[in-house]
């Protein structure tokens, strides 16, 4: 069994570090430069960035803040955002990504996935699914995936796209939950169940928490990481706090190369 990975998220606009309820009403952050070296010192497993409004504004994610996070790190980063090509994914990677998270241009083509995946490795490859609850469908609750940054909704249920993204290579599952983003009420387990009981790679979990009480139980439905950006951000919660907390519940943390132990 691996053991989970914490790992902070930097939605980044403008080259500043935002945050905001469903992908709306965003505030500003911080620089992504200097919260990316405070989170590596607190000991994050790794690193989320993503450009929120890179797809919407049609352009890539903006190869310079790559360079400057990439530049204050030693653990992995993820950077999405107008990835629609494997192009745009080879200049993240050259600008020092380690892996690249595709949504919106992987749902209008799902080649994509196949095309990246067999130039760079699947492990490189990190779909993020955006998702949202839609109305029960029988006996069990379903999803809808959301694209273009929380702006537009689609009729793709997101524990089938999930299995199909996989199936063309992606080699894990950054799964957001649209509902729970920005709330506060913890991550949305069932989702979190749904999704990671219909793929056989990893799954980070997304949105909603804000308390520590809410990390555990995500884990318990499945989920291999624990993806959070507001506790952060807000200086609630360092990330040392979240594998104390963990660790003392009985689950394994990773310990870490700054110094900074469980």
């Amino acid at each position: 069994m691996l053991i989970p990975r914490i790992i902070p998220c930097l939605d980044v606009r403008d080259g500043r570090v935002v945050k905001g309820i469903q992908f709306q009403n965003l505030r500003d952050a911080g620089d992504p430069v200097a919260l990316a070296a405070e989170y590596e010192r607190q000991g994050a497993d790794e690193l989320v960035m993503l450009d929120v409004s890179a797809t919407p504004e049609g352009r890539r994610t903006a190869l310079h803040t790559v360079a400057a996070v990439r530049h204050e790190l030693s653990i992995p980063l993820t950077v999405g955002g107008g990835v629609r090509s494997d192009a745009d994914a080879a200049a993240l990677l050259e600008a020092g990504a380690d892996k690249v998270a595709i949504n919106t241009a992987a749902v209008a083509d799902p080649s994509l996935i196949a095309t990246l995946a067999g130039r760079f490795g699947s492990q490189c490859v990190v779909l993020a699914i955006d998702a949202a609850r839609a109305a029960p469908e029988g006996p069990e609750p379903a999803w809808r995936v959301v694209v273009r940054s929380g702006s537009q909704r689609t009729d793709l249920d997101a524990a089938l796209w999930a299995r199909q993204a996989v199936g063309f290579g992606a080699g894990e599952i950054l799964l957001t939950s649209f509902d729970r983003d920005g709330s506060g009420d913890g991550y949305d387990l069932d989702l979190i169940r749904a999704i990671s009981s219909s793929v056989n790679v990893p799954v980070i979990a997304s949105g909603g928490v804000s308390t520590l009480d809410h990390l555990a139980p995500a884990l318990s439905a499945g989920a291999d990481a624990l993806l959070a950006a507001t506790i952060f951000h807000d200086g609630r919660y360092k990330v040392g706090d979240v594998k104390r907390h963990l660790a003392a519940a009985g689950i394994s943390v990773r310990r870490t190369s700054t110094g900074v132990q469980p």
